[in-house]
């Protein structure tokens, strides 16, 4: 069974990310998976990069598939590290770097955020921001 997140809840943790976006006044890709790493919502802001509407949704899946923030992939994955490569498999789509986080509640996944637009680290604290928001909500 597929588990999933609303998007009435998708869709706060995206304005959670997205103030955060503001408050560093980086614009960002901001999307919202089920547990499977399939979209139930993405929000681009003004100015944010093309090529992160890809990027964000990259990492939400990559934190479904693997079951992990991405940023936990990068040591990992460094050359002649047991990962090495493998942000080449699975079409491409894994993300070896941070800004995606999967979404649990007891216990289990049930979506994922993933936020590209700025430095790892700026990607990183909003797509934290979604995940506090998060924790409230379920908390």
């Amino acid at each position: 069974m597929v588990r999933s997140i609303q998007l009435q809840t998708a869709t706060e943790l995206v304005d959670a990310a997205e103030s955060k976006a503001e408050d560093i006044d980086n614009p960002m890709v901001i999307t919202v998976a089920n547990s499977e790493g399939n979209l139930v919502a993405q929000h681009r802001m003004d100015g944010a990069w093309l090529a992160s509407v890809s990027i964000s949704r990259n990492k939400a899946y990559t934190a479904a598939a693997l079951e992990m923030p991405t940023h936990e992939l990068a040591e990992p994955s460094k050359p002649g590290n047991s990962l090495y490569g493998l942000q080449t498999t699975d079409e491409g789509r894994i993300v070896i770097f941070g800004g995606g986080y999967p979404l649990e509640r007891d216990g289990e996944i049930v979506g994922t955020i993933g936020v590209s637009g700025g430095a790892v680290e700026q990607d990183r604290e909003v797509a934290e921001a979604g995940v506090e928001r998060w924790h409230e909500l379920t908390d």
